[in-house]
């Protein structure tokens, strides 16, 4: 059976350079016929400012430089070779690129592994062997090509638009498809600055982590924008995004193929909790990604953090020239949680002095029409709700495309530079290309959004961004030795795969989450003198490796408050376990004492095949499945992230204290997250998944109720 090999790690930009960043670039089938591949890739080298060589033993020249019989006849060993060949002929073409010490190759060739066949996986993978034997690094199969609009190098066939050198702001693309990658650099067309286009097609080498990873130390990209499907290994994407982080370079994500494919029920909650977008999504917001909901955002966001400073404040001042276009600024404001206080005395009177008295001189500042009469009222409005130390943002709607537009974005630009601030402009005419959207793409600190939800998206992710860097990147306190040794004897010395409650609580007790005492009993009178031991009120359980969920068994029992409770629970519940079937194994009836009430959490974690570990929070008790209300991430997590999971939740204001209902430590409860991320990370090898549901939370004080582990 075929083995796939599995990478580890991600290349460093030293790797990749020649091949990213070529001095040459051999053009490998190279041809003077309309319409091939050869022949476009040779017309987009023009403008080239490296070396071009065109080889095929065809010709002697094409335009008038010598054409070669083979890669090993150039005068030098190009850094890159770029492959328009017959799929056929590819694998003896790669052999003779790495055999002349070429850096990489870009291979345009389809029918491989994405086809589904046998031979033609095969054919990719000997591909992918060859890269990892001789250290060719290899870009495709099923490529479009890369561009490099630093060195002006447009490798590709397709008829590609001239993408200049870029400015100070530029973005660098990176597309697991090659058409919407370059796509998305079309954006030049309207003003954006980008630096690469890095397209990756089947990968069987170098692939969208790798690229990551390249430009996260790369100075002419100032943010990168990823058009990323799925990968085999996404912990070396969280890798290479973690790089990009630790360098500060802004990495927004837009994640295709979001629909999920129902997996079979899992045995505890927390495995139908965690799908793959779901947890794609944790993976980046784990590393410090910015995710974007939709294609049209990707770039706008991405120029925005190309171009912003960090934030000096979280408030957004918004003023517009039309009431409407005011309205749906706050209404996304608030629905992002981006805050947006009202202006100081001191610029509320420079405002009420250029504001007439049917317009507003709160925020968000409405203006009017007036502007068309006093063009200067909208700059002397901005300069002041810039001066204000509230606001670390000027947000301006702008509704209709003439003339004057295009000079407001240049005006903001110079106010924001001069504060240290940002600005954006909110572009809500239907004239897509109107006078302004060229302007403003091109200011060095104003960012052009073609939607309200967008733009306070993207400040949302700003201040998440800042705050993240603030955190810091602590790492989990490593479990000591021991623990993790008597913790996994407890684990292999279960009679099966699914641990009883009792054995679960055991071994999440050695990592210090604090559980509820109980003791087990094998007849009523047993029952009768736990309870009197613990305390009334209790609680009775059946305890069965083969009912992970007692409830729908009916084999549980609340608030029994005398010793005839407990003699008649003891029957009934013993009862409804005889009625299961197959009968279940049954090592008797945990008492336990009966816990005030207090707000019920689920903490969980999942071992995917893709994504290793992950840790999933969220209100607990029956209503997880109902109100879906969790918060993923790959564990383990710090306590720090554990709360930031927490602040995630719609329902964390039960956990602060809602309408004078008592609160839960919600410092405390994070600890106990992280404690549980920290198991699930340590015995991944042996652990399928985890809940303890409930974790019972009032103060300081949290308990957990119940507890499953399923082992491998």
């Amino acid at each position: 059976m075929h083995k796939q090999y599995r990478r580890t790690g991600v290349y460093s930009r030293e790797q990749l350079i020649r091949l990213l960043h070529p001095a040459s670039i051999a053009v490998i089938g190279a041809s003077t016929r309309p319409g091939a591949f050869g022949r476009q890739v040779l017309a987009n080298m023009a403008h080239y400012t490296g070396r071009a060589y065109p080889v095929n033993a065809r010709y002697e020249t094409i335009d008038g430089r010598a054409c070669y019989p083979n890669v090993r006849d150039l005068p030098e060993a190009p850094d890159c070779a770029v492959i328009c060949a017959a799929r056929e002929a590819v694998e003896e073409i790669v052999l003779d690129c790495a055999k002349a010490g070429a850096g990489g190759a870009i291979i345009f060739a389809s029918g491989y592994a994405e086809t589904g066949k046998h031979d033609r996986i095969a054919q990719q993978d000997r591909l992918a062997a060859i890269a990892r034997e001789t250290g060719l690094r290899i870009v495709g199969p099923n490529c479009i090509g890369v561009a490099n609009a630093l060195l002006d190098s447009r490798v590709t066939f397709m008829d590609i638009t001239p993408i200049p050198r870029p400015i100070g702001h530029a973005v660098g693309i990176i597309s697991q498809s090659g058409a919407l990658g370059m796509a998305l650099a079309q954006g030049v067309m309207r003003g954006l600055s980008i630096s690469h286009v890095l397209t990756s097609g089947n990968s069987c080498d170098v692939d969208m982590a790798d690229f990551v990873n390249y430009l996260a130390t790369d100075s002419d990209a100032r943010s990168v924008a990823c058009v990323f499907e799925g990968m085999a290994t996404p912990d070396r994407l969280l890798l290479a995004a973690e790089n990009a982080r630790a360098a500060d370079k802004p990495l927004v994500i837009f994640k295709m193929a979001t629909g999920e494919q129902g997996a079979a029920a899992a045995m505890s909650h927390t495995g139908s909790l965690a799908g793959s977008h779901e947890s794609y999504r944790a993976l980046f917001r784990h590393a410090g990604a910015i995710v974007v909901d939709d294609f049209e955002a990707l770039m706008e966001t991405a120029a925005f953090f190309a171009k912003a400073p960090p934030p000096q404040a979280r408030g957004a001042a918004i003023v517009a020239a039309s009431g409407g276009a005011a309205i749906m600024a706050t209404d996304r404001a608030e629905q992002h949680g981006v805050p947006m206080p009202q202006p100081g005395p001191e610029v509320r009177a420079v405002l009420e002095s250029r504001i007439p008295e049917f317009g507003s001189s709160r925020n968000p500042c409405d203006v009017t029409a007036q502007i068309l009469s006093d063009p200067e009222a909208l700059g002397a409005c901005a300069t002041a709700l810039l001066s204000d130390p509230q606001y670390g943002v000027l947000v301006s709607p702008l509704t209709y495309g003439y003339a004057p537009s295009a000079k407001r974005p240049e005006v903001y630009s110079a106010l924001a530079e001069r504060s240290g601030k940002m600005a954006c402009v909110v572009w809500q005419t239907e004239w897509q290309d109107g006078p302004g959207v060229v302007e403003a793409n091109r200011c060095s600190r104003v960012a052009l959004f073609r939607s309200m939800n967008a733009c306070f998206a993207a400040l949302a992710a700003w201040h998440w961004r800042a705050e993240q860097r603030v955190a810091g990147t602590r790492t989990v306190a490593a479990t000591p030795p021991d623990v993790i040794a008597r913790a996994g004897a407890l684990i292999a010395g279960a009679a099966g795969k699914t641990l009883t409650e009792r054995e679960a609580k055991a071994v999440l007790s050695l990592y210090g989450v604090p559980v509820v005492g109980e003791r087990l009993a094998r007849s009523a009178a047993d029952a009768v003198d736990a309870a009197e031991a613990l305390g009334y009120p209790v609680v009775l359980k059946v305890e069965s490796p083969d009912l992970p969920h007692k409830t729908e068994a009916g084999v549980i029992r609340l608030n029994l408050r005398s010793a005839d409770d407990v003699r008649s629970a003891y029957q009934a519940v013993m009862g409804n376990a005889a009625k299961v079937e197959p009968p279940p194994r049954i090592n008797g009836v945990l008492v336990q004492p009966m816990l005030p009430q207090g707000i019920e959490m689920v903490v969980g974690a999942h071992n995917d095949p893709l994504f290793g570990p992950m840790v999933v929070v969220g209100l607990g008790g029956v209503l997880v499945e109902v109100l879906k209300d969790t918060a993923l991430s790959p564990a383990p997590v710090t306590p720090l992230q554990a709360e930031g999971l927490l602040r995630q939740l719609k329902g964390v204001k039960l956990l602060e204290g809602f309408r004078g209902m008592p609160g839960a430590d919600i410092g405390r409860l994070a600890r106990v997250i992280s404690d549980v991320s920290r198991f699930a990370a340590d015995h991944r090898d042996t652990v399928a998944e985890l809940d303890v549901n409930p974790l019972i939370c009032a103060g300081e004080r949290i308990t957990a109720v119940d507890a499953l582990i399923v082992v491998t």
